[in-house]
């Protein structure tokens, strides 16, 4: 592309000779060169990049998205792009979203069908922000067919018992849910029936959250661990899972450690646990060990005038736990405050420990 060189101020030169001589060969290969060979001056090129520019797109979002998307380069001005940016605003997006969708998307705002899709999308999120996060997650969404792929999909998760809202939780979490085939679908609501949790019960979004793209075969392992290192019986890992099967997501290596702080440390009983195992989702470091430790020292000074169990303290916001066990005893003890939030960056202050 000698045109590229000519001149030493365009901004297409900056484009193509700072970030695409290192990638174009594995990002676009010839194929991809060849859809801008054709070029002859940099005139349109540059209208298009000073239009992403103004979309408030830095230089360096402008070099990936089109290092990413070369036929961007060559779409027409008037008839696509001008078009496509009026009809996003007149769905209610800000050119500084237009912007963050752009660039999660790998360019495509050439794409005719950009803003049917941006509608339904938003339809199905039900917001904005929701919308621009679930296309950062997986941006084939905006290349999926909507007809034969993504609404047979939303059906499907509909047949499953989850209402409009569940599915729209489910999907922002794991998008690739919407752009996978339908046969995957219907393996991932096999699987969370199998937990023991029945499709459209309260419990049922969480447990399609929790096995959405793991085997039968993962789940299987995963469920023997926990049997182990937790002493579990069949029935009792049933109970856990089926109360929250959030757990399943968790690595060995932290289910591990949580587990042995709350049996070793805390004292509960395995059975105990399985009946409240919201208990081994919940931070090692950030709840389950700063509480501890902070209701230990309030105890044993005398500061508490009923006893709570452990499980009714881990459960409580953040907000309700500094209104009642921090709060209060500030004047009696003005340090408590610091050594709480200092206990939840995982530094315990010895007079913590000490009862």
């Amino acid at each position: 592309m000698r045109w590229v060189r000519q001149s030493k101020s365009t901004l297409s030169e900056k484009v193509f000779l700072d970030y695409l001589p290192v990638k174009r060969e594995e990002d676009q290969g010839p194929q991809g060169l060849r859809q801008v060979s054709h070029l002859k001056s940099p005139t349109n090129p540059d209208a298009r990049l000073a239009f992403l520019a103004g979309l408030g797109l830095s230089g360096a979002d402008i070099a990936s998205i089109v290092a990413k998307d070369l036929q961007l380069l060559c779409a027409k001005l008037e008839r696509t792009l001008t078009p496509n940016v009026a009809g996003l605003t007149g769905l209610g997006l800000s050119h500084s979203q237009i912007g963050r969708l752009i660039s999660y998307c790998h360019g495509n705002l050439h794409l005719t069908f950009i803003v049917s899709k941006l509608q339904y999308y938003l339809l199905l999120f039900g917001s904005i922000d929701n919308t621009l996060r679930a296309l950062k997650r997986n941006f084939y969404l905006i290349s999926s067919d909507l007809e034969r792929v993504v609404k047979p999909n939303v059906a499907a998760l509909r047949d499953s018992g989850l209402g409009d809202c569940d599915i729209a939780k489910v999907c922002l979490s794991n998008p690739r849910l919407l752009t996978t085939n339908v046969e995957s679908i219907r393996t991932t609501v096999a699987c969370a029936e199998s937990l023991g949790v029945p499709c459209g019960s309260r419990m049922f979004r969480q447990a399609l959250q929790a096995v959405t793209f793991l085997s039968v075969q993962k789940i299987a392992v995963r469920v023997e661990y926990l049997k182990t290192i937790l002493r579990w019986s069949d029935a009792e890992v049933g109970i856990a899972l089926t109360k929250s099967p959030g757990v399943l997501r968790h690595s060995n290596e932290r289910l591990r450690r949580t587990s042995e702080f709350l049996i070793s440390e805390v004292g509960l009983e395995p059975a105990y646990i399985a009946h409240r195992p919201a208990l081994l989702t919940y931070s090692l470091e950030g709840r389950l060990r700063a509480r501890y430790y902070h209701v230990k020292f309030l105890k044993a000074n005398r500061f508490l005038e009923r006893d709570f169990s452990y499980f009714s303290i881990v459960q409580k916001s953040e907000k309700v736990f500094m209104e009642k066990f921090i709060c209060p005893h500030k004047e009696a003890a003005p340090h408590l405050a610091d050594d709480y939030v200092d206990a939840c960056r995982g530094q315990v202050p010895t007079r913590l420990r000490f009862a």
